[in-house]
């Protein structure tokens, strides 16, 4: 069991990796029938795959909002 406190973008990271896999569950779904000669999906389907990009951005927000809450700046304002 970890007894480390969580950062302030841990949950941010968490959720935009869960939003990217989805997206990319759903890009793979979108891709196979190109692949296996079946009627494609309609273009709706396609607007899914872009949870793949905003998971990106989610994650890398939470990426930045840890960096910027652990700065040194920032710490020896709380110190």
């Amino acid at each position: 069991m970890s007894t480390t406190p969580s950062g302030a973008g841990d949950r941010l990271v968490r959720v935009g990796a869960i939003v990217f896999f989805l997206g990319a569950l759903a890009t793979l779904v979108t891709v196979a029938p190109l692949f296996l000669g079946t009627d494609p999906f309609p273009p709706v389907a396609y607007a899914v795959c872009m949870l793949m990009g905003v998971g990106f951005l989610i994650a890398g927000a939470g990426v930045v909002r840890s960096a910027w809450s652990n700065s040194p700046k920032r710490a020896a304002n709380r110190a």
